[in-house]
């Protein structure tokens, strides 16, 4: 995995990709998403050097009254890309573009991490923890593009590597699996 730099929180904006409603999400289909949108936008994006920094999760929509999940994407783009038309510009058609914000003005000047106690990380600097998470977005993007193309991926392959993941640290010998509706986060 290459380095992941710190992100600038001052330069970073805020990007969705729907996914749909949360009883309707399936699992097969968060991965698919992942590799046939997400994957190729970032990494095509990062490799010829637009982007300097993402992370990715799953959330509700910040529009009031839309019930639906999208991958809410966080990316720092080069210092020349500054302004809402310039990053929608970057962006496939995919991306709801009028959901693109700019992420210090949403979220009122908070560089937090919800559950991440700043105090506790070297130097107080919660841009290490963003760090963190856009490594974690990248290595879950390259663990999932190991996978043939017309292949659905069965989800034990998934959760045997989230296994090998929290048994680094000890963190129980049996992954969870969650056969479900994706959860409304």
């Amino acid at each position: 995995m290459r380095n992941v730099e710190k992100p600038n929180l001052e330069n970073v904006w805020e990007v969705f990709v729907k996914l749909g409603l949360p009883q309707n999400v399936t699992i097969p289909q968060v991965f698919n998403t992942i590799r046939s949108k997400l994957s190729p936008m970032l990494q095509g994006l990062k490799k010829d050097q637009t982007i300097k920094w993402y992370c990715f999760l799953i959330h509700g929509s910040r529009k009031t009254g839309d019930p639906n999940l999208f991958f809410h994407i966080r990316l720092e783009p080069k210092d020349e890309i500054n302004d809402k038309a310039q990053i929608n510009n970057i962006l496939p058609d995919y991306c709801e573009k009028e959901m693109t914000a700019l992420f210090m003005d949403v979220e009122g000047n908070s560089q937090e991490i919800n559950g991440i106690d700043k105090n506790l990380l070297k130097n107080g600097e919660i841009e290490e923890a963003w760090r963190i998470l856009g490594e974690q977005s990248e290595w879950l993007m390259n663990m999932l593009n190991i996978y043939k193309d017309n292949v659905e991926i069965p989800i034990g392959q998934i959760t045997q590597f989230m296994h090998f993941y929290l048994n680094m640290f000890g963190l129980g010998g049996h992954a969870v699996l969650y056969l479900g509706p994706v959860f409304p986060f």
